[in-house]
């Protein structure tokens, strides 16, 4: 724009130096014609006065640098300073001809005889001779006599309207150059300008409500995403990732946004959403989880844009699998060994194959086995309960204390035969189901009994303190190796295989009821155990709030 401007203004100098030069050499060359004009009618004057005392005797005196011609009346050349030989009839020259009607001539032409520009003046004489002066002169001789001064004038002027134009295109250019696009202030700019700066500002405006509604857009975006338990991963087409949540950042740690997807095991899955074609795929991660990666094209108008990574962790579905798997294979199994018992006691009894004093035997052996299979399937009957969804129970508030003891008494017996020492400490109250609360403490301490020493002990401790009421069953017995801690809670796992269930008793399901128990009752389970020293299984409940 400074550039235009100053070219501009300098163009306008340049043309009014060219237009007064043109003047400045038309009145040059008038006054250096009217002074040559003034020249020559004073010498011819001078001359015819010589002429008409003297004769052709005072013109071959006559010293001039000019050149003299004496033409008779009828045109004949009677006497010719530079070409004496001149035999030519001059009547019919413009100056001659304009001498004999007015006294006086003058012509500019080129000359016949030299042929160059020449500068004529005739002047008629008293004896009706024409007396004519003339002096070649030519454009450029003109122009040599002027331009000097005329050039050193130039010069001058174009030095000061470049100065000016530049000097003026900055002045011209400041106030724009000053507006500042992101806050234009109209009152410090060109009233001319005004129109535009209210445009700017409206645009900027609009931009800014612009920038911000995507901006809320995009946190609005981000915040969802981020909330989703699956990872999300939006790629263009060229692989690049347009965006990715926190969960799927967790997954593939190399992936950043602006950067092309990195290689991974679902890198052959992204290929293909890439090349059109919708791909399901199950990872393993290193941390034992299961991944469902679902990678999906997106067309617009018809055309690939880019692709969409959806992640979903599927380690919770693909356990409850291999739990109702492993449980059913269980409980098989479990079912299966009391029914062949009954089954086969069962047979003997039928074909006669028993003794009458053995009956009795047989028949206790096919009611322990039975209630076996009852304790079985009411124990799998309650974990059924606790697993269904929307179920109602009867809330209420629950003393720790007393249902504990009430555990105990009922549990003092089994633990008398073995010399176990049952104690009791502290209290408590929370918000629960009693039957569910009492079925897991009872299992708790059923097996702290049944996993002891002979003459060992078993305490429960309740702890009312802070924000949760806490129940501690601890035990002095076998304790649990650390490979096993976090599978007892598994339905039907033992630790000890070599004991079987005639020997210790129980379904395997105590610890499984118990757990399931804890979340029913948003409670929080932790088990400390030391081989040969013992076990304690802590329960934490919430406290009820005044």
């Amino acid at each position: 724009m400074t550039a235009k401007i100053f070219t501009n203004t300098f163009l306008v100098g340049l043309s009014v130096l060219l237009l007064c030069a043109a003047v400045f050499f038309g009145l040059q060359y008038t006054q250096t014609k009217d002074e040559t004009f003034d020249t020559l009618r004073r010498e011819a004057v001078y001359a015819s006065s010589g002429v008409a005392l003297s004769g052709e005797q005072y013109l071959e005196s006559l010293e001039s640098d000019h050149r003299v011609t004496w033409i008779d009346k009828d045109g004949a050349v009677l006497y010719d300073s530079d070409y004496p030989d001149t035999a030519a009839n001059l009547n019919d020259r413009p100056e001659v001809a304009a001498a004999r009607e007015s006294g006086e001539g003058q012509s500019i032409r080129e000359s016949e005889t030299s042929g160059q520009s020449t500068v004529y003046l005739a002047l008629l004489c008293s004896d009706g001779t024409v007396l004519r002066i003339s002096s070649p002169r030519s454009a450029a001789r003109y122009a040599l006599e002027t331009v000097s001064p005329v050039l050193w004038v130039a010069v001058l002027v174009l030095l000061v309207s470049g100065t000016l134009a530049f000097r003026v295109a900055k002045q011209i250019l400041a106030p724009v150059n000053a507006i500042d696009l992101d806050h234009p202030d109209a009152s410090k700019a060109y009233s001319e300008l005004a129109p535009l700066v209210g445009r700017i500002e409206e645009q900027n405006l609009t931009i800014r409500e612009r920038e911000d509604e995507l901006l809320a857009r995009q946190r609005e975006f981000a915040t969802l995403t981020d909330a989703m338990s699956e990872g999300f991963l939006l790629l263009d087409k060229n692989g690049t990732v347009l965006s990715a949540n926190s969960e799927a950042l967790h997954l593939f740690r190399d992936a950043a946004a602006g950067e092309a997807f990195p290689e991974s095991p679902a890198s052959e899955a992204v290929h293909d959403a890439l090349a059109g074609k919708r791909t399901e795929i199950q990872l393993d991660t290193e941390n034992n989880r299961s991944m469902r990666i679902i990678a999906s094209p997106i067309l617009q108008n018809g055309r690939l844009s880019g692709a969409v990574i959806l992640t979903v962790d599927v380690t919770e579905r693909e356990q409850r699998e291999r739990l109702r798997r492993e449980f059913s294979a269980n409980v098989s199994h479990e079912l299966k060994t009391p029914l062949t018992s009954i089954s086969g006691f069962a047979e003997l009894l039928m074909r006669g194959m028993v003794t009458p004093d053995m009956t009795t035997e047989f028949a206790s052996d096919i009611y322990r086995e039975s209630q076996r299979m009852i304790a079985l399937v009411d124990d799998i009957i309650k974990l059924s309960k606790l697993d269904e969804e929307g179920v109602s129970y009867e809330w209420e508030s629950v003393s720790l204390g007393d249902l504990a003891a009430d555990v105990l008494d009922t549990l003092r017996a089994a633990a008398e035969k073995r010399n176990v020492t049952l104690s009791l400490s502290g209290s408590g109250q929370v918000r629960g189901v009693w039957r569910i609360l009492n079925e897991m403490v009872y299992n708790l301490c059923d097996n702290a009994i049944k996993y002891n020493k002979d003459g060992g002990s078993v305490s429960v401790e309740i702890a009312d303190d802070g924000p949760e009421v806490t129940l501690t069953v601890r035990d002095t017995g076998i304790g649990i190796p650390d490979a096993h801690r976090d599978r007892v809670f598994e339905r039907f796992y033992r630790v000890d295989k070599s004991h079987s269930r005639e020997d210790i008793g129980g379904t395997g399901l105590g610890l499984s009821i118990v757990k399931h128990g804890a979340l029913l009752h948003h409670a929080q389970v932790s088990l400390d155990s030391t081989v040969g020293e013992g076990t304690a299984v802590t329960l934490r409940f919430p406290k009820i709030e005044a």
